[in-house]
Order: structure tokens, then C-alpha cells, then sequence
């Protein structure tokens, strides 16, 4: 069901996500214009969609009928001017770069009628460091979606109208999306603000030598219900793309001291061109992983360890998340089992656990030198409230 404001999408960037956001936004009724700046780019997607269609048939998201009407409605222009001509919505997927996104939004502003709501897809940037450049930051915010799931995240800028948030969020419904409004902007936006720290804390286990990845991912796997853990989830994104992110510096002196070995190790796959699922072989080789056979969660006992220090690092990112009032934490939830598929979130897992039990937890990881003082100590807070 489209929304009245909303007939027409662009979509300036037609890679993946480009690519996958098109094809789910004209399944839904809408016309839809894909637009890229290479020639090349635009001549990939049909097959891009090709393949992403049984993706979305299998998930029964959708019919093979629903797809042959959905891609009739889709036209390739290269053109940024015409392609946005009639946009009443665009959504940009360019490059992480903040020089590159920051001039195709001025470019935007300028060619798109001036009713157009314009939106980024960025995983990494934050609204402030680009709004800017937008006359229109009343109609100017984040649209944030997670490949292979149902989770939008939204953020407005300084200037975002409550009717823009409200337009973004009945879109987010309307192509079965679930919405999250963030309340202010934030690094990784909810969920990669949580799951972030999680793959961190299995590579820390594994070059601290404390755990192999199997046993990492086995202790996730099995207490969590989950079809993969940390590692073979890193293989799923792309280790590429994992490299890439651990290659920009933080202001946290622990996660500087461990990316000065993540990054040499996660290398060594990459080099060889082994960067996951897309390239048959990663941390895991592709198809049929270790991980899915039968045997993988049977064939030892978890560590109590592994899993403490695996929770320890959702939980404590879940309940900075609420401190920090980015989200309440019904919401933060509401991230993680609509991006993950599984059951409960981290407040939820907390409410599960008894209490005592995790605190002796806490306190064993902050001796390990696995767990900062000051997130054990938040943690702590939280269960006493």
C-alpha cells in the first residue's frame, strides 16, 4: 500500500543497496527511477534484481508475479536531473565517502523539485555532516536499511520536520519495513551500535587466544538460537567491507589498541581473496560451512567465558544506547530482533538472566581485560534499578 505523499522514488546509487531498495519499493506499488553516474552500474541491474527477486519469492515477501509488475515499474536514468524530475522521495546510496555524498546532496537540492524529500542510506556518516549543504533541511534526514532485513533506521537533522519523520516512517510501513525513529543521531544508528561491539569482542577472544572462532561462534550460535555466530556472520557482510570499517580510527583507546590487530589479521584473508560468502570462502569455506552441519553445536561443550563475554558486550552497548537516550529500550529491542530474526533483545536477555549470575559475569570479563570498569559498572546500574 503507497502512502498519498509519496508516488514516485529515486534511488541515486545502483548498487546493492540501491539495487535492493528499488526492487522492495516498486514490489510495493511505487514507480520507481534507479540512478547512477556509471553506465556499467545501470547495465548491472537487471541482474542484480534477477538475483535479488529469489531472495525476496523464497522469503515469501513476495510473488514471482508481484516481481514481473514490480520491475515494469522501474526505469534506469542516467541522468540526475531527469531521473529526480518527478521524485517525491529520493534515497541515496553512494559511496561512504562524506566529500562524495556531501556533493550529490547539494547536487540534489539543486536539480530535485522543491517538494522532494531527500533521504541517505549512509551506514557510517552522520546526518550533521551532510545536512548542511541542503537548503532543504526541513525535508532533509536518514533513511538507514539493513540488506536482508525488514529494519529502517530514521534520523532527522537539526532542521527535520516532525511531517517529514512522519511521511519517512508510513513509507517504512508501507514496503513492510519496520520504522525505527531514532531520537537523535548516533554512530551505527541502533543495532550496528550493538552488534559491532559483539564481532569486537569475538575477535578479541580469538587474538587474545582465549577462543578459537568455532568455539566463539558455537557459544553464540547455541545461546541464542541463531543460524550463525559472530564469524560466520563477518563472512556473510563481507570481510572486505569489515576491513574497511576497522580501518577508520576511534577515540576509544581499547578498540585502537585491538584494531592495531585486527586489521594485519582480518588482511591476510582479504589479500588472498577470501572475503566471505561472495567469494566461497572466508573464515568458513562456501557453500555447506562447517557451521551447518549437524555436528557443529554438539561436538563441545561452550564455554561459560565465551558466552558471558559475547552477552556482556550486547547488553552493556544495548544499555549505553538507552543512557544515552538514542533510543528507549523497547525500541533498542525492537532493533535487534527485527535485524537479526531472533526472538529477544538485550533488555529482553537481561530480564531472562538471573541477575546475580550476570554480575559475577561482568566482574570475571573486567578482569580478563575483556570489559572496561565503566561498562561493567552501567550494567550493574541498570540491574539494581
Amino acid at each position: 500500500m503507497t502512502i498519498d505523499e509519496v508516488r514516485t522514488v529515486c534511488f541515486v546509487g545502483a548498487g546493492t543497496m540501491g539495487c535492493a531498495n528499488s526492487l522492495v519499493a516498486a514490489v510495493s506499488g511505487y514507480d520507481v527511477i534507479l540512478n547512477d553516474a556509471r553506465d556499467e552500474t545501470l547495465d548491472a541491474v537487471a541482474a542484480r534484481h534477477e538475483g535479488m527477486a529469489g531472495f525476496m519469492v523464497d522469503r515469501a515477501y513476495c510473488s514471482a508475479d508481484d516481481i514481473t509488475a514490480a520491475r515494469a515499474r522501474v526505469s534506469l536514468i542516467a541522468d540526475l536531473r531527469q531521473a529526480t524530475s518527478k521524485a517525491d522521495l529520493v534515497s541515496e546510496s553512494v559511496f561512504e565517502a562524506l566529500d562524495l555524498k556531501r556533493e550529490i546532496h547539494r547536487q540534489l537540492d539543486d536539480v530535485s523539485p522543491g517538494t522532494t524529500i531527500l533521504t541517505t542510506n549512509t551506514s557510517s556518516l552522520l546526518v550533521s555532516e551532510i545536512e548542511d549543504v541542503v537548503q532543504r533541511g526541513d525535508r532533509f534526514a536518514a533513511l538507514h536499511s539493513h540488506l536482508g532485513s525488514p529494519l529502517f533506521d530514521i534520523v532527522g537533522g537539526p532542521r527535520t520536520t516532525p511531517k517529514t519523520i512522519d511521511i519517512l516512517r508510513r513509507y517504512v510501513l508501507s514496503v513492510g519495513g519496520v520504522p525505527l525513529v531514532l531520537k537523535k543521531e548516533n554512530p551505527g544508528y541502533v543495532f550496528n551500535a550493538m552488534n559491532g561491539p559483539v564481532l569486537a569482542m569475538a575477535l578479541r577472544l580469538v587474538l587474545h587466544e582465549r577462543a578459537s572462532m568455532q568455539e566463539v561462534d558455537r557459544a553464540w550460535m547455541s545461546d541464542r538460537g541463531a543460524p550463525f555466530g559472530p564469524f560466520g556472520m563477518m563472512d556473510l557482510f563481507g570481510l572486505d567491507l569489515i576491513l574497511d570499517s576497522w580501518r577508520r580510527p576511534s577515540a576509544d583507546p581499547s578498540r585502537e589498541v585491538l584494531r592495531a590487530r585486527v586489521l594485519p589479521f582480518l588482511t591476510r584473508y582479504v589479500e588472498k581473496g577470501k572475503l566471505g560468502l561472495k567469494s566461497g570462502r572466508g573464515f568458513y569455506q562456501y557453500p555447506d560451512p562447517e557451521f551447518q552441519k549437524p555436528t557443529f553445536l554438539g561436538s563441545e561443550p561452550n564455554s561459560p567465558a565465551v558466552s558471558g563475554a559475547l552477552l556482556s558486550a550486547l547488553v552493556c552497548s544495548a544499555i549505553s544506547l538507552a543512557a544515552n537516550d538514542v533510543a528507549e529500550p523497547d525500541q533498542i529491542d525492537l532493533a535487534w530482533t527485527a535485524a537479526t530474526g531472533l526472538e529477544v533483545g538485550p533488555f529482553g536477555i537481561l530480564d531472562q538472566l538471573v541477575s546475580d549470575a550476570l554480575l559475577e559475569t561482568l566482574e570475571q570479563q573486567v578482569k580478563a581485560g575483556l570489559l572496561s570498569p565503566e561498562a561493567a559498572r552501567a550494567a550493574k546500574t541498570h540491574l539494581r534499578a
